[in-house]
């Protein structure tokens, strides 16, 4: 029992000796999977992220890394590739703010390559709050309007909550650049557990409900396919299809994450050569 003690108050000695904080920046791109595209990365509604991490490495290969990251996500009908989705005509602009907590692998040690690849996983909380822009250019925020029923008498949808948990996993490839300074390129994809990020997931509502409950506005922005040439003027029955409840939304940033070792940091090895900041000892060979 007590070699057993010992034993792990050593290797949690190692580890913490080994173990170094590191401030990071990310910077990249935002982008969504939903009822609202049919493809990824579409230019136009591709938005920008960027955030702040901090970084716990436990030893060279595994580390923790808690970060915030502000982004926008959005998704538009016009930009579908069918055309029955295109005279849909709905679209939603959602700001994303996300704190969340990964461990993080990487297959090398950047202590002894100047690369590896790396994957993370982890939990994150984010806020999001869907919004559209109406005929006139106004901007309004979508979930008050209960576009499909949510929380209305006679409708079994909820409202959504606008502050949810997310799973957040992904990988990459990182570059050490000298010993404080590490850059890693990589995607990180969220599971969501709502199918409202972009307020679309499953049939119309009924417009007198609509009507009634949450006024004129709540109509015109819930169809909107009579705004459109082509597209049918008259608002479908209640529970025709609107969207596609079997599959919940996504949202994934891209991007570039850029970390700073604090205090004396910790050496590169390559081929038996020490660099940085440990000192070089080179002994007199004794002659024979």
């Amino acid at each position: 029992m007590r070699k057993t003690l010992l034993l792990l108050l050593l290797i949690l000695a190692s580890s913490f000796s080994f173990a170094q904080f590191r401030l990071g920046l990310f910077g990249g791109i935002a982008n969504y999977a939903g009822d609202l595209v049919d493809q990824p990365y579409i230019g136009k509604l591709t938005k920008q992220a960027f955030g702040l991490t901090g970084t716990y490495e436990f030893t060279d290969r595994i580390a923790v890394r808690a970060s915030f990251i502000h982004g926008q996500v959005a998704g538009d009908d016009r930009y579908n590739k069918k055309d029955y989705l295109k005279l849909r005509n709905l679209n939603f602009t959602s700001n994303i703010d996300e704190f969340s907590v990964l461990a993080e692998i990487n297959t090398f040690s950047l202590y002894e390559k100047r690369w590896t690849p790396y994957v993370f996983v982890g939990l994150g909380l984010y806020h999001f709050n869907p919004y559209t822009t109406d005929s006139a250019g106004s901007r309004v925020y979508l979930k008050p309007l209960s576009t499909e029923g949510q929380g209305i008498q006679g409708y079994a949808t909820k409202p959504y909550n606008l502050t949810q948990l997310a799973l957040p996993f992904g990988g990459g490839v990182k570059f050490a650049i000298n010993d404080r300074i590490q850059l890693g390129l990589e995607v990180g994809i969220r599971k969501l557990f709502t199918d409202y990020l972009d307020d679309v997931s499953n049939n119309y509502a009924d417009p007198s409900d609509l009507l009634r409950e949450r006024g004129q506005q709540a109509v015109d922005l819930s169809y909107r396919a009579d705004e459109v040439p082509g597209g049918d003027p008259k608002y479908p029955s209640k529970g025709a299809q609107r969207g596609s409840a079997k599959n919940l939304d996504w949202y994934y940033f891209t991007g570039l994450h850029l970390t700073f070792a604090l205090g004396g940091g910790r050496s590169r090895t390559y081929a038996g050569e020490i660099y940085g900041n440990k000192k070089q000892y080179n002994c007199p060979k004794l002659k024979q």
